[in-house]
């Protein structure tokens, strides 16, 4: 099946023609795949075309080839140009031929003519000069084809004498010149009967070196006095040199070797996504909820444990390696693990630095409303700051350019590509059946089909795309997105329309279709644009609606043992668990928490202004078990002894009603460093804070607390830090965002009224200008004629001179005329302009055959 010819239409001889036959909608399409061409929008398709083939429009847009369209360009590069459309399939499929090459080979041309990197039509197919010179075999830049150059070429510096020398070797007849000569010679390796009579009588080795040499690289080293096999090989010109000591296999002997094909192996079909296993779908969403809520609970212990103001920020910004790994222990997880969590965090807005002199980490005021939403939403929130980052936390640890290390929260975490290969992953996902999960090595492979080009790698899982792969499947599961390794419920939600159970990735148009189908469509090459405020909230709403009713309830109880632990079985409802993180501390966590009470997390509650009675009623009441006799006791003894002695500033001093245990204080050795003395039966000084003598007391086993100037006890409440508002970090995009229709529309309106005003044929007014001038017409000529084509609708060619005194040549459709002004439609400029008429030097009607 071939595609459709520009039949009827005159031969294009440049891209800048053939654009210029292209209607409106082929023309954004272009726009659509290839943005960077829009900035600025070019003046008219010669400016398109000259833009179209520069370095590094063309580098991006072969990077955004799939493997099979970017093999069809390679083919192209290494076949004549310009190139019928049978040569190009005979180099794709080869000599046996490849039914599912010829079935995909017209949509993937297809995509290459629309993204102008192929013009012309089925018998004269060209790629562009760029694309060629990138793709085309030479001894700087082996082809990715392995092919060398052709006879030709590897000839062109021949004398004459040794021509005729390859001739007579070969069995062919000598010429008169080097022309013919070359020419035989390339008849002779594109004639398979005649070549295969000649390597028949090839010795051995020869065929040997020849086999080396097939599938590249085609270039070889031989010595002053090559062996007998290749000295056979050189005389008959299947190997020809290049350079002193160098030879090259031409291409048409390879192409002979290789039976007519190109690449050793063509990919017209994406590899399928595998399934590794396969799991109830209930058991998916399940499994993903209780990673969401996992996710929930990490967050806020993290930002907790800043409560009170976080680490410092590094001179050149981010969060210290040691300060990594204190978290790491905190959340009671690896290194790399606690660098997602906290990039997370300042994906969603809820972290940031505080400004300040001493610079820290807080949590931002953001933080404390999201704490107040559904558990539900609080997710959504989440997962779609992820989906959205291109801050990339696989990073972290690793090396930058200027072999500095990358560290959390720090510049140069930014990927472009991170958003686009996390959407595309969770695509791959989604098209599998529910409950499904993938083969990670299929994911690979097929990513590595979609962009062979990107990241530079050759093999999949070397680049960076198949690394933002493996991170991806590793945080959807943290993050609960999916659940055992398949896209959950509202795992699909959160792709919105690209990913729902209703539109998966099988609903994308393929790149390469145009009327073409495609058995294995995969989205578009750009990554999906970052959504408007509202989707964005409509979307989070969606997604906590689905997941709302699969997280478990909190609960308003707890299970108190005689161990002095208590077990809560499930998540606990906020103020329960807020008030038990401060009476006890975290043991273990898991399906069930663990707490332990201990001397000193009763203290801690009582410093915060508890009393014995408080904690016991609080007990009491969230326990479904009775309260232990040793829990009890524990309270009760804390509390007995907690005040006993009062600190306040001296410098500090302690008193107490009881002089024995001020004796006793002053007769332990471990007061020493305390420098304490007595100033009177109840009171001693000491040369220490308040806060150090506290401590130091804490440690010898009394339980002192502070007390206020006026001598009340001092409530030791946390004090919550927090960082100015703070809005989210915004996606760092990669190039030129994807244009709209509006836009596209209005650019392609622009372009051709451009393109009008520079190629259109003038018919000048009977006084017209010579060549190259503005038109000139007296003043009354002018504004009859602007008043004439305001009732006809007529497109006028003008000259006008501006207030600087630059001339220049518009096309303008006036719409009306009054005060000395014409108010028109400026198809140069695409808008509407209003011009004075004494500026206006001259009118004159354009030829009919222009519009």
């Amino acid at each position: 099946m071939r595609t459709e010819s520009t039949a009827g239409a005159a031969v294009p001889r440049t891209l800048a023609e053939e654009l210029r036959q292209r209607d409106d909608t082929s023309l954004a399409a272009l726009l659509r795949a290839r943005p960077d061409l829009l900035s600025p929008v070019p003046g008219d398709l010669t400016q398109l075309a000259t833009r179209a083939g520069t370095r590094a429009s063309v580098v991006r847009a072969l990077e955004r080839l799939d493997t099979f369209a970017l093999q069809t360009a390679e083919a192209l590069a290494v076949a004549p140009d310009p190139a019928a459309y049978d040569t190009l399939s005979a180099l794709l499929q080869g000599d046996d031929g490849d039914p599912a090459v010829a079935a995909a080979l017209p949509a993937a041309l297809a995509n290459l003519r629309e993204q102008a990197l192929v013009w012309g039509g089925d018998d004269r197919l060209r790629l562009v000069r760029t694309a060629r010179e990138l793709l085309a075999p030479s001894p700087q830049h082996p082809s990715p084809t392995g092919l060398g150059p052709t006879v030709a070429e590897a000839t062109s510096g021949m004398s004459p004498g040794r021509l005729q020398q390859l001739l007579a070797a070969a069995g062919l007849t000598t010429t008169h010149d080097p022309v013919s000569a070359v020419a035989a010679l390339t008849a002779l390796f594109t004639d398979r009967p005649r070549m295969s009579a000649l390597l028949d009588e090839a010795p051995a080795d020869a065929l040997e070196v020849l086999g080396r040499l097939t599938w590249g690289p085609p270039y070889g080293q031989v010595t002053h006095d090559p062996a007998a096999h290749v000295r056979w090989l050189l005389d008959r010109g299947l190997l020809l040199p290049t350079a002193p000591g160098t030879v090259v296999l031409p291409r048409e002997a390879a192409l002979h070797l290789r039976a007519g094909r190109a690449h050793r192996g063509t990919q017209p079909l994406p590899p399928e996504v595998a399934v590794k296993a396969e799991h109830r779908p209930r058991v998916v969403d399940a499994t993903a909820a209780g990673q969401a809520y996992t996710a929930l609970s990490t967050v806020e212990e993290l930002l907790r444990e800043w409560h009170e103001g976080g680490p410092a920020v590094l001179r050149a910004g981010g969060l210290s390696v040691r300060d990594l790994k204190r978290t790491a222990v905190a959340l009671d997880v690896s290194e790399p693990i606690a660098a997602f969590w906290v990039e997370l965090s300042y994906a969603a807005g809820l972290l940031a630095s505080d400004g300040e002199a001493d610079e820290r980490y807080a949590a931002t005021p953001a933080y404390d409303e999201w704490l107040e939403r559904p558990a539900a939403e609080r997710w959504a929130r989440l997962a779609t700051a992820w989906l959205s980052a291109t801050r990339t936390a696989g990073l972290v640890g690793g090396r930058d350019s200027k072999d500095r290390t990358l560290s959390a929260l720090g510049p140069h975490l930014d990927r472009s590509a991170a958003p686009e290969v996390r959407r595309r992953v969770l695509d791959l996902v989604s098209g599998l059946p529910e409950g499904a999960t993938p083969d990670p090595e299929a994911v690979l492979a097929r990513l590595h089909w979609e962009r062979p080009l990107r990241g530079g790698a050759q093999q999949p899982g070397d680049d960076l795309r198949s690394r933002l792969a493996r991170w991806t499947l590793d945080e959807a599961e943290s993050l609960g997105v999916t659940g055992r390794g398949a896209l959950s419920t509202h795992g699909r939600a959160l792709l919105g329309e690209a990913g729902g159970k209703d539109e998966g990735p099988h609903s994308h148009p393929h790149p390469h279709s145009h009327s073409h189908s495609h058995p294995h469509p995969h989205p578009h090459p750009h990554p999906h644009p970052h959504p408007h405020p509202e989707d964005q909230t409509s979307l989070e709403e969606r997604v906590a609606a689905l997941l709302a009713p699969l997280l478990p309830e909190p609960l308003d109880h707890v299970l108190l043992q005689a161990d002095l632990t208590a077990v809560a079985p499930g998540p606990l409802e906020r103020p329960l668990a807020e008030t038990l993180a401060v009476l006890a501390d975290v043991e273990s966590k898991g399906g069930a928490t663990v707490y332990r009470f201990t001397p000193g997390s009763v203290r801690r509650a009582l410093d915060a202004g508890r009393t014995a009675t408080d904690l016991q009623a609080f007990l009491t009441a969230h326990s479904r078990t009775p309260v232990p006799q040793p829990l009890s006791y524990l309270i009760d003894d804390v509390a007995r002894r907690h005040g006993h002695l009062r600190i306040g500033a001296a410098s500090a001093y302690v008193r107490c009603d009881d002089d024995a245990v001020l004796n006793e204080i002053l007769a332990d050795k471990r007061a020493q460093n305390l420098r304490l003395r007595r100033l009177a039966p109840t009171v001693l000084a000491a040369q220490a804070d308040p806060a150090t003598l506290l401590d130091g007391l804490r440690s010898m086993g009394f339980a002192p607390a502070a007390e206020t100037p006026d001598g009340d006890v001092l409530i030791a409440r946390a004090h919550a830090h927090r960082s100015p508002p703070r809005t989210a970090p915004e996606p760092v995009p990669e190039g030129p965002p994807l244009p709209d229709d509006t836009l596209l529309g209005a650019a392609v309106r622009a372009i051709r009224a451009g393109d009008l005003a520079s190629t259109a044929p003038k018919k000048p007014a009977p006084s017209g200008p010579a060549p190259g001038e503005l038109p000139r017409t007296t003043p009354a000529e002018t504004l009859a004629t602007m008043q004439a084509a305001v009732l006809t609708g007529e497109t006028l060619w003008i000259g006008y001179v501006n207030a600087e005194g630059a001339a220049s040549q518009r096309v303008i459709a006036p719409i009306r005329v009054e005060g000395g002004f014409v108010t028109a439609y400026d198809h140069t400029a695409d808008e509407v302009r209003t011009y004075p008429l004494h500026r206006i030097t001259g009118v004159a009607e354009l030829a009919e055959d222009a519009t």
